[in-house]
């Protein structure tokens, strides 16, 4: 047992000593950074990153008006609707579909103290992704650490929200008999859930296209630590 606890610990200590010898080569790499330089700068622009995003969706068309992240209703539903609304439903359509984008749009602010919490708890290894990863990295990083509890957080918020509206209960029941015929998702069959879902993936998207702009301008951003980390790259 005990060379077994021994055993472990090694690999952990392993691990963790070539994740920082990772930081501190990608940091020498760039001339006089410093190890804690790199993390440093890296943590910083993750969190105005999220910081920006949550501003820029958490406000009143920050769904609804932005094309990129505008929730649509889920698969067949979305193209029904336009029949419906040849049908006199338009009203009701247009009250639903902006119903939910607003529900987005009032769990998001919820979301940020998760979002900084993650940054600010970032290990080694995760920063050893973000940088060895690809355009998702930063995306890839949030949604595996904050996906789950902002779930939880964002999906009372969202109930509260679809069920002013009247169509909510129907769309539930509606989409529940499209799942069964497989014109619905499964998950997309409850609206809340749906929502939920929907939210955190525009959130995500958003945060990544924040963090690209940091490390493109970091100038522009007036934090010296940003503009010597990320200066230092191009």
């Amino acid at each position: 047992m005990q060379r077994r606890h021994f055993n472990r610990a090694g690999v952990g200590t392993l691990g963790a000593l070539i994740g920082t010898t990772y930081l501190q080569a990608w940091a020498v790499s760039f001339g006089s950074l410093t190890n804690q330089e790199a993390s440093s700068g890296l943590k910083t622009a993750l969190e105005k990153g999220a910081l920006a995003a949550v501003a820029l969706l958490g406000k009143t068309d920050g769904f609804l008006g932005n094309p990129k992240v505008r929730i649509p209703l889920p698969g067949y539903l979305e193209d029904a609707s336009q029949l419906l609304k040849n049908f006199g439903q338009g009203k009701r359509i247009d009250e639903l579909v902006t119903s939910i984008n607003r529900a987005a749009e009032a769990a998001v602010p919820m979301g940020k103290d998760l979002l900084v919490g993650a940054v600010r708890s970032m290990t080694v290894t995760d920063a050893k992704n973000i940088l060895q990863g690809g355009e998702t990295s930063v995306t890839n990083f949030f949604a595996e650490k904050t996906r789950s509890p902002l779930g939880v957080k964002f999906l009372p918020v969202v109930t509260r929200a679809t069920e002013r509206v009247g169509l909510a209960n129907k769309y539930n029941e509606f989409a529940g008999k499209a799942a069964g015929f497989g014109l619905v998702k499964k998950e997309d069959a409850n609206i809340q859930q749906y929502v939920t879902g929907k939210s955190l993936d525009g959130l995500y998207l958003i945060i990544g296209e924040e963090e690209k702009k940091i490390r493109q301008d970091p100038v522009g951003t007036g934090s010296a630590i940003l503009q010597k980390v990320f200066g230092a790259m191009k």
